[in-house]
């Protein structure tokens, strides 16, 4: 992580020597998370405002490098952005009932297998199609044929 020498809007210069600061490509690579996608997580409210450099800049102190982190993980588990808020509020509260993690994971887990039933079934389905199609140089086509009946 590189330390920016840059004076920051609204931080004294002592307060923005303690804490190092990555810009916004920094803080993307560091996390696993796209420039876009950290200025839209900001935009949403799921990660606080950037702090800003006096040309403008946003930069992260590395607090909110592990929030992204955290949030590239829950993401890359399936979990949507209203549960990974859910997730945010009690991994940030030291007072937590380990019981409410496990119930948002478990309801997650249930959701999971309905998608996995639904897509099992989808495939079941297009193979059933695509076995029935000759797959030759005739216009009939079975997949068609399903796919125009209501």
């Amino acid at each position: 992580m590189n330390r920016l020498s840059i004076p920051l809007l609204g931080l004294k210069a002592s307060a923005a020597r303690r804490q190092e600061f990555l810009t916004i490509g920094e803080a993307a690579k560091a996390s696993g998370v796209s420039a876009k996608m950290i200025r839209h997580y900001e935009s949403i409210g799921l990660i606080g405002a950037a702090q800003r450099t006096d040309a403008g800049y946003r930069v992260y102190a590395t607090e909110a490098v592990r929030i992204l982190q955290f949030i590239h993980r829950s993401r890359g588990l399936g979990f949507s952005l209203d549960q990974i808020s859910v997730l945010l509020a009690l991994w940030q509260d030291k007072r937590r009932a380990s019981k409410d993690v496990r119930t948002l994971a478990k309801q997650h887990i249930a959701d999971l297998d309905r998608r996995i039933a639904q897509m099992q079934a989808m495939r079941r389905t297009l193979g059933t199609l695509a076995a029935k199609c000759h797959g030759d140089d005739r216009p009939n086509c079975p997949i068609l044929d399903d796919l125009s009946q209501y």
